[in-house]
């Protein structure tokens, strides 16, 4: 598992971070595809660093990849680096050799991409679709409600995390709400459409939404269909 913990992973207006929202995911996704003897690591993807878990054996180890994830310290605003979601997700790839489950936890935001266009692939898309080659691949996309829903709450100071960018919007203006809910729509429809090209299986988690009955309802519905997918043809028995 990957797990994105750059400085907009920070933010929670629920009573949870989008940070503390993924490493729950990959802790629900642990447990319910445990088998006996498979082996769990890990990546935490900061600006500055990419800090390897090396994959072992037992639930013992998913508990340490759990432990390690959650005590990981909180990176400050504006912190810079040279790593970005791509190369978090190339540095997953090489990581591990077998083929296996490789489940990407980000909210998949990166720093002055302003683009809206779904046909205009992010950088990280590319990347993706060559880890999916070898590998079963699970995108969990986590959201806070305030992201995707502006709030009337008059004038707010917008600041953004990663970079400089910062500006004062009447929240109280419905238009301007408009504008901006709009925006953040097509940018998930893009990262929605990103994934799906590039061959991941693609769970949105919310900061305002029972995350556990999420999960649990997207792993029945991918069951069902990955039993049609592998289902022989007609007249073929397995």
């Amino acid at each position: 598992a990957l797990i994105d913990v750059t400085p907009s992973m920070n933010w929670g207006t629920e009573g949870v971070t989008k940070r503390d929202l993924g490493i729950a995911a990959i802790a629900t996704i642990g447990f319910l595809s445990q088998k006996m003897g498979d082996r769990f690591g890990g990546l935490i993807m900061r600006p500055d660093e990419i800090k390897r878990l090396p994959a072992q054996s037992g639930r013992t180890a998913l508990y340490g990849l759990l432990r390690r994830m959650l005590t990981e310290p909180i990176v400050s605003d504006h912190t810079t680096g040279p790593y970005t979601l791509a190369a978090g997700v190339q540095r997953l790839a090489r990581a591990e050799r077998r083929r296996g489950m490789r489940v990407v936890v980000s909210d998949f935001l990166t720093p002055g991409d302003f683009e809206l266009d779904a046909n205009v692939a992010p950088e990280w898309e590319r990347p993706m679709r060559e880890l999916a080659v070898r590998n079963q691949v699970l995108a969990v996309e986590v959201v806070d409600r305030h992201e995707v829903e502006f709030a009337d709450v008059g004038e707010l100071l917008i600041r953004d995390p990663e970079t400089d960018f910062e500006r004062y919007v009447n929240t109280s203006d419905e238009a301007a709400r408009e504008r901006m809910d709009a925006a953040t729509a097509a940018q998930r429809e893009r990262v929605r459409v990103a994934l799906r090209r590039a061959g991941a299986a693609h769970i949105q988690l919310r900061t305002d939404r029972d995350w556990v009955h999420d999960i649990a309802r997207f792993v029945l519905a991918y069951r069902r269909t990955a039993g049609m997918l592998h289902q022989p043809p007609a007249g073929v028995t397995k």
